[in-house]
């Protein structure tokens, strides 16, 4: 065994750092699923990684949208390392699953990225609605898709991010069912979140932001939505992979929808009180 595996499997047994152990068990392919409810207490991210020449079009892009691409880091072009995100975090690696793009055409949906990095590539991390969730669970309301053991629905909408650049294209939501009350409770909690996407864009009412059938989303599966509930409504930082379908850049990665890089981040110390 080499000094490198050697010290994973020190980290491993001694039971430290819940966060990199994750990544551990994602970069040696032993988990490939979604990361909701992985590591609680950690911050998950979105990727978005980008040639250096269109990297300053996609950073104006996010500032001009902090709803569904609120920043969390950006890489320096072709370091695949993020120091201040985690402990020997790699950004080609550490992910379940990501998806390849060319000219807005998904082409790959490998477990790492190592065969087609490049020394131009900058990635950016954006934050999660997966790390909300656990302020949402302390606060008694239940997340449907973590006790299902499925991913969380996503949705195409017909609101229009505001472009920058090359970038343009439909936000993409996230969809929680809850009870009324617990949606009321959730727009407080969530409100003190900004840079995991903060309070609901929409509550109720889903053709009005263009979603016709909420047991066909676009990204994510399906959950129930019971005749005492309301569907509440987040950005989500899927909406790059909807920019990316609709500004076609010639080449591009992210992750695979609910398949999310977990930081050594805390959760709590993004809320704002």
């Amino acid at each position: 065994m080499n000094d490198v595996r050697a010290s994973e499997s020190i980290v491993l047994a001694a039971g430290l750092n819940p966060a990199y152990e994750a990544r551990l068990r994602i970069r040696n392919q032993q988990w490939q699923g979604n990361t909701a409810g992985m590591a609680p207490g950690y911050v998950q991210g979105n990727l978005m990684i980008l040639p250096k020449e269109l990297a300053n079009d996609f950073l104006l892009f996010c500032q001009r949208n902090p709803q569904p691409c609120p920043i969390l880091a950006v890489s320096e072009p072709g370091n695949p390392m993020i120091p201040a995100l985690g402990q020997d975090l790699d950004i080609r690696t550490d992910i379940p699953r990501y998806r390849v793009w060319k000219d807005g055409v998904m082409v790959d949906e490998p477990f790492d990225i190592n065969s087609v990095w490049r020394d131009d590539l900058v990635s950016f991390l954006l934050g999660c609605s997966f790390s909300f969730e656990q302020a949402l669970i302390e606060a008694g309301i239940p997340m449907r898709h973590i006790d299902c053991g499925s991913n969380v629905p996503m949705y195409r909408t017909n609101i229009q991010t505001d472009p920058a650049g090359v970038f343009h294209g439909p936000m993409v939501v996230s969809m929680r069912p809850m009870k009324p009350a617990d949606a009321v409770r959730a727009v407080q909690v969530t409100s003190r979140f900004p840079r995991v996407h903060g309070a609901p864009v929409h509550i109720g009412l889903p053709h009005m932001i263009g979603i016709e059938d909420l047991y066909k989303p676009d990204f994510g599966d399906p959950v129930e939505v019971k005749d005492d509930e309301l569907p509440v409504f987040w950005a989500c930082g899927v909406t790059p992979q909807s920019v990316a379908m609709a500004a076609r850049p010639p080449f591009c990665i992210t992750h695979s929808p609910g398949a999310m890089l977990i930081t050594d981040l805390l959760n709590h110390r993004l809320a704002s009180f």
